[in-house]
């Protein structure tokens, strides 16, 4: 049904998955916004002061429980990223399921049936590759199933280059990837991320991060990737792909003519 919606309009814009992004790549018609891929990234200059950014780090992972395409899934750095994954367990594992009507509840459900257990199971098969690590394993268990939907708690991996299939992943879920990864591979390394939080002093890699194509949003400086600016849109005003943009003058005396017939439209 949704398909064919779209086939009938001249202008449509969607939000999905990476397949929903490749089955309507090159349609000049259909406006796609995929998953975010969403990143923190610690500069040399900064990675031995990361204990100071662990805040802003949870809230990006955290806020809106997870579910967002601007939400944080990757945490990358050049060294300490045991250490750093270790504490955000460590601050994300004792947020629990709690009743969605609890004004504590931090975590959202999953009304599908079955779509949490699928997701879990994904996750497992993942976690076998070489050199990642579930840093939450210890933690108890991430699937929680109601009798009428289902939970995953915060899941922490660590991930020992960017080549795992877990380094660049999301889910509708506080999920992150702490990956380990040389400052000046990064920008080749991270795909495309829809918002970048990038800490450093280094003015050079600073301007190497304002070039870089695969940055839509970049926030240099502490700024959690959750943090948006209405008035800078991180994927540009949708109206400007709706509708055609038009500069409409007109003299005094015609001015509440035409502002009348606006109207009367």
């Amino acid at each position: 049904m949704g398909l064919e919606i779209i086939n009938h309009c001249r202008r449509a814009f969607i939000f999905g998955n990476a397949q929903t992004v490749q089955s309507h790549a090159g349609n000049p018609r259909v406006q796609v916004h995929g998953p975010g891929y969403s990143k923190i990234l610690l500069g040399d200059d900064v990675a031995d002061e990361w204990e100071r950014h662990l805040d802003l780090i949870v809230e990006s992972v955290l806020n809106n429980a997870g579910r967002g395409c601007i939400n944080c899934s990757g945490v990358w750095a050049s060294r300490h990223t045991r250490a750093i994954a270790q504490a955000l367990a460590e601050r994300l594992v004792p947020i629990d399921v709690k009743p969605p009507d609890d004004p504590a509840a931090a975590l959202a459900a999953f009304p599908v049936p079955g779509r949490a257990r699928a997701i879990h199971a994904w996750i497992l098969e993942k976690l076998k590759e070489d050199g990642v690590e579930d840093v939450t394993a210890n933690f108890g268990p991430r699937l929680v199933e109601t009798e009428r939907c289902g939970y995953l708690r915060p899941w922490v991996i660590r991930c020992a280059s960017p080549d795992r299939a877990l380094a660049n992943t999301e889910f509708m879920f506080p999920f992150v990837a702490v990956v380990a990864c040389p400052q000046e591979q990064m920008l080749d390394q991270i795909g495309h991320t829809l918002v970048c939080t990038t800490i450093t002093e280094d003015e050079d890699w600073q301007r190497r991060l304002i070039d870089s194509p695969q940055i839509d949003r970049l926030n240099l400086g502490p700024i959690p990737t959750t943090r948006i600016n209405p008035l800078q849109p991180h994927e540009g005003n949708l109206f400007n792909f709706l509708f055609r943009s038009r500069a409409l003058q007109a003299s005094d005396s015609d001015l509440d003519n035409a502002v009348a017939q606006c109207y009367q439209r």
